[in-house]
């Protein structure tokens, strides 16, 4: 009977020291009994951005290219350290770097995207018995240039390598043990979720939730790979990201997610007319700033106010060509606030339980909590508040849907 095919993946934080890749050799090698094994890893936590640091230290805006080939070095070097460890503990292994394995991406330097993959060379090693250890966040394009695939990426790495490989299951190991209602810092009483789906962990990654990287979700639902998220500091089980299911529906709210980088920017008395709002936001879109919440006022003198959130990064960036386009426009002030955070609530239960925008705007009121925009989707209800009351919000809408001592979903 042919072994199970299982992808693993290891963040940095878990082949951080020598001494964590010979513990995530250890959990290999006893997963290897087993199954048969394809084993992604990012760099060593903080290697990223030391490569990158060196780079910018010879020149403030190094080639896309080159930046490439620079911080690709740091997942090379785990998968060849990972493989040392296993081959010293008796379990063959063979390391593979994106181009070997043909990783085929776009051209998009640093933030590549994933469009096939040739899974002949790892089916060979695992055909000959041994554990394959794949270099995370790395790709090749068709000219055979070096490509990464952006923070997070080697998540994605994972659940693409799965589901080329049409592997039985694909565990991401990170520094948490699963998906939790909320960030247990914030909530201690927050508990793990046994499952969620693809939707609702696509709408919590987005909203600011770190446990997965978003398009690492995204090829997850598009080809059905079902995902466990667990630990690599201990044996739990983890929370299972999987397709949704009939039962999920009963329960309202699966997470409370908050982003603090927010910033806010108003732009006043413009002139309310066909084609503006394109005249505002395309040079913003040009420039790569990711544009989240809209909204327009409209007023009765042919004017209206458009207040935007944008990364808080961004805001600086944002806001001068807001007013290069005020004046081109002919209209008002542009100003910017950056001390604003994102609080969300999601879940799947809000299609056929009515009600919950109300609850929230009533739980918020109580704490005099003013907010500033709202956002919703069929699963999520999202609102623009001052980040100094972050961790308020957030306890008190968690335990307005979620409490203390519910059950997570099974």
């Amino acid at each position: 009977m042919t072994k199970p095919l299982v992808v693993q993946k290891f963040g940095g934080t878990s082949v951080g020291t020598v001494e964590r890749i010979q513990e995530v050799a250890r959990r290999v090698g006893a997963c290897a009994k087993d199954s048969r094994l394809i084993v992604v890893v990012s760099a060593m936590s903080g290697e990223t951005d030391r490569l990158l640091k060196l780079a910018r230290a010879l020149s403030p805006d190094p080639l896309p290219r080159e930046s490439d080939v620079v911080v690709a070095s740091g997942e090379q070097v785990t998968s060849a350290l990972l493989s040392i460890a296993l081959d010293a503990r008796g379990v063959p292994a063979q390391s593979f770097l994106g181009h070997q394995i043909r990783i085929r991406t776009d051209s998009s330097h640093t933030k590549a995207r994933i469009r096939s993959i040739d899974s002949e060379r790892m089916f060979e090693a695992l055909d000959a018995g041994k554990v394959v250890v794949v270099a995370g966040f790395q790709g090749v394009d068709e000219n055979g240039n070096i490509t990464t695939l952006g923070r997070g990426g080697s998540d994605t790495t994972a659940v693409a390598l799965a589901a080329a490989t049409n592997a039985d299951a694909c565990e991401i190991y990170t520094d948490v043990d699963g998906v939790y209602t909320t960030d247990p810092r914030i909530v201690p009483h927050a508990h793990k979720l046994e499952r969620i789906s693809y939707d609702e962990m696509l709408e919590l990654a987005s909203l600011g939730a770190k446990v997965l990287q978003i398009r690492s979700v995204e090829f997850a639902k598009r080809y059905g790979v079902r995902v466990h998220v667990r630990s690599s500091f201990n044996e739990e089980p983890g929370t299972w990201v999987v397709p949704e299911e009939s039962n999920m529906e009963d329960v309202t709210v699966a997470g409370v997610a908050f982003d603090r980088d927010q910033a806010k920017i108003t732009l006043t008395a413009v002139p309310d007319r066909p084609g503006l709002a394109a005249k505002i936001f395309s040079p913003i879109a040009a420039k790569g700033i990711v544009v989240d919440m809209i909204i327009q006022n409209a007023g009765a003198d042919g004017k209206t106010d458009m207040t935007f959130t944008v990364p808080r990064l961004e805001a600086d960036h944002a806001l001068q060509i807001v007013r290069d386009i005020a004046r081109e426009i002919g209209a008002g002030e542009a100003r910017s606030e950056g001390d604003m955070t994102k609080v969300s609530v999601v879940g799947l239960g809000m299609r056929s339980h009515a009600g919950v925008a109300a609850q929230i705007f009533e739980t918020l009121a109580r704490e005099g909590i003013n907010i500033q925009m709202i956002s919703t989707s069929e699963i999520k209800v999202s609102v623009v508040i001052d980040a100094k009351y972050t961790e308020l919000a957030v306890r008190v809408l968690h335990d307005a849907f979620l409490g203390g001592d519910k059950e997570a979903r099974g």
